[in-house]
């Protein structure tokens, strides 16, 4: 089989699995549910289904025994849309990679602001702050506005001055 066709029919068990998760199943076990992904062998027969749930570990085991309780519903729609000899059999899989990266941000925002205090506070102690004049008015004032956009003496710019160079 071709991997092509594989990505496609995961795709499809995605959107399947998630859009009657969404809106067709009752189950108040079923709750706080995002389908991440989907797996399928590469003889079509079996699919894992990668799935988020926001909770705690209660909240979890208590969506998974939801989900597997539906497998037959979610497995009649994945096969009315998906026409193969066989339908996959769905296996659900718990993937802790959202809740992996929220504590890594939160870890990061914790350690974060305390560095950039640091920083602020020695980048102000050695370097005093500049002038309004400074401020507005960045150039040297030896160099001019006109000198800085690329302009020559003779009010030119640089390329048609370097044009005029390689044309004579």
């Amino acid at each position: 089989m071709s991997s092509r066709r594989t990505a496609r029919v995961a795709s499809v068990i995605r959107e399947v699995v998630s859009t009657a998760i969404l809106q067709e199943l009752r189950d108040p076990r079923i709750r706080n549910v995002t389908v991440l992904g989907a797996d399928v062998s590469p003889d079509l027969r079996y699919a894992k289904v990668r799935i988020s749930v926001m909770g705690n570990e209660k909240q979890e085991s208590l969506t998974l025994h939801g989900l597997n309780s539906a497998r037959g519903y979610l497995q009649s729609k994945v096969a009315d849309r998906v026409k193969t000899r066989y339908t996959p059999e769905l296996k659900f899989e718990v993937d802790h990679g959202v809740q992996k990266s929220i504590e890594a941000s939160r870890i990061l925002r914790e350690v974060l602001p305390a560095e950039d205090e640091e920083s602020t506070q020695t980048a102000t102690a050695e370097s005093p702050e500049p002038s309004m004049e400074q401020t507005l008015n960045p150039l040297p004032n030896d160099q001019s506005a006109a000198s800085h956009e690329g302009a020559s003496q003779d009010g030119t710019s640089e390329r048609e001055a370097s044009k005029r160079e390689v044309s004579e």
